[in-house]
């Protein structure tokens, strides 16, 4: 099977994150923090270890603004319902995620928040000064994705973010799609707080995430119980990472985590990025030469895009056309991504798009297969609609 569903989950996995969470399974399965055995210990130790790692790719000043979820979509949760309160307006655009898009639906449907929904440029950028107009006394929080999980547009946020800082209004950021691939720490995007997945870009397991704090603004815990910390007070912690992982850490997947930033790491995003781009860009030249693709993901550059394509095939929905794609033992993403005022702004929220998403085990060869499988689908199809 040829995997072009990285966005989605990338896979395969690299060989050391099955060591690492085989291993632990087989030798390390003491709850982490807990106890002063030495299983116990140990496993507290290479939980802090995977923590270090993740602040040294993500550019944390501290392991300590890391905090561990079973998703971006938990992150996302808790950096917005712990950050929200009644009465406050909140800023996002179109092409938010599911994951930002419903919290935020559902708190201004009961009332509870007023929500502005920025349209971006007609490339589905966000243009800056439309956020700064955008920006009122009421404005407690923004949150923008770093880059469209349906077409790979890469949004400005550097420059997002600095206009967030000048007005005082925290910056949240879905770096979903970008972790592991670009520069994502506080910094360099101005956020102060980033969620993103363990399991696409950072290639861990599914069952992992990772929120990314700033100690001056912290979300309040939607989550009370055991720590392992100050057992005796009723309070949760008033520190980090206490304060927001209640109860017992994903310990395997934790270290599969780590062995998949370790991979990142030793590649690096800038490296993996470069590759996956030229790529990317080897198969958008072969796509557009076909008559009867349709493409709807600008030209890749970099810096600009992520090794992601949308596309559709003739007159095919992009369910059948996907179906077709596995027939050739390609494996894509089909529909309408979780992201549907994306797709009311691409016109494409009848029949969806099929996405295709580059990972590090990609090759040439699998480009190439998958354009003869996209002829040869339309050739089959001619004249059709499915």
């Amino acid at each position: 099977m040829i995997y072009f569903d990285n966005a989605a989950t990338s896979f395969p996995k690299p060989p050391q994150v099955i060591r690492a969470m085989t291993g632990t399974l087989e030798k390390l399965g003491a709850n982490p923090g807990r106890s002063g055995h030495r299983l116990s210990l140990c496993a507290g130790r290479v939980v802090q270890a995977c923590r270090e790692e993740a602040a040294q790719l993500l550019g944390a000043e501290s392991s300590e603004q890391v905090i561990f979820t079973p998703s971006c979509t938990e992150a996302l949760n808790l950096a917005t319902l712990g950050t929200l309160h009644q009465g406050d307006e909140v800023i996002c655009s179109h092409g938010e995620h599911n994951a930002v898009m419903r919290p935020l639906y559902h708190l201004a449907s009961t009332g509870q928040i007023t929500l502005r929904v920025l349209t971006p440029d007609p490339m589905g950028i966000l243009q800056p000064h439309t956020l700064q107009s955008a920006i009122g006394p009421r404005t407690a929080l923004v949150v923008l994705c770093h880059a469209s999980n349906v077409t790979g547009v890469i949004q400005p946020i550097s420059r997002l973010g600095a206009i967030c800082q000048e007005n005082g209004v925290p910056l949240l950021v879905d770096a979903a799609q970008t972790a592991g691939v670009l520069d994502v720490s506080l910094h360099a995007l101005n956020a102060d707080m980033i969620a993103m997945p363990g399991h696409k870009g950072l290639y861990g397991p599914a069952g992992t995430g990772l929120l990314i704090v700033n100690c001056d603004l912290l979300p309040a815990s939607l989550l009370e119980g055991g720590t392992g910390s100050f057992s005796m007070e009723a309070q949760m912690p008033d520190f980090l990472p206490d304060l927001l992982e209640a109860g017992t850490v994903n310990t395997p997947g934790i270290l599969g985590l780590g062995a998949g930033i370790g991979f990142v790491l030793q590649h690096t995003p800038a490296r993996l990025y470069r590759r996956e781009m030229d790529l990317c860009a080897y198969l958008y030249r072969g796509l557009s030469r076909i008559d009867g693709v349709k493409l709807y993901s600008p030209p890749p550059r970099m810096g600009k895009s992520l090794p992601l394509i949308a596309l559709n095939i003739g007159t095919l929905d992009s369910t059948r056309a996907a179906e077709l794609l596995n027939e050739h033992h390609i494996a894509v993403r089909a529909g309408f991504h979780c992201a549907a005022l994306a797709h009311r702004k691409w016109h494409t929220d009848r029949d969806g798009v099929v996405r295709v998403s580059l990972g590090a085990f990609n090759t040439p060869a699998q480009a190439q297969a998958f354009c003869a499988a996209a002829q040869d689908i339309l050739r089959r199809t001619r004249g059709k609609k499915s």
